[in-house]
């Protein structure tokens, strides 16, 4: 258990998918660049959804993303935040807001 302002130091914010692409050499890995508003601008992450997930169709929408983790290099490339999804009998599920709002928005 985490006290409330623990909990309140993770920074969820909005993002909207600007690229989507798989990385070489890797089976599970996409690498997506993300639009964090003019706050935080751009950034790039890496997730592991390639195999329920095809780049075309992940540009374009809206994710919640982690953005105050320290970044972690996977396969040589740098990790700048991180998704979040449900998991379901392990596939993930992309969580979505149910309405476009503007990138870099807080999650509250």
């Amino acid at each position: 258990m985490i006290n409330f302002e623990e909990f309140k130091k993770i920074d969820l914010r909005v993002a909207k998918i600007i690229t989507a692409e798989k990385v070489e050499k890797s089976e599970n890995l996409v690498k997506l660049e993300i639009d964090l508003g003019a706050e935080l601008e751009k950034r790039q992450v890496l997730a592991g959804i390639q195999k329920y997930y095809q780049p075309e169709e992940l540009m374009g929408r809206q994710i919640i993303v982690v953005v105050n983790l320290e970044p972690k290099k996977m396969m040589g490339m740098e990790s700048q935040g991180m998704l979040l999804a449900a998991d379901i009998n392990g596939e993930p599920i992309l969580l979505m807001p149910d309405k476009q709002v503007p990138p870099g928005s807080k999650i509250h």
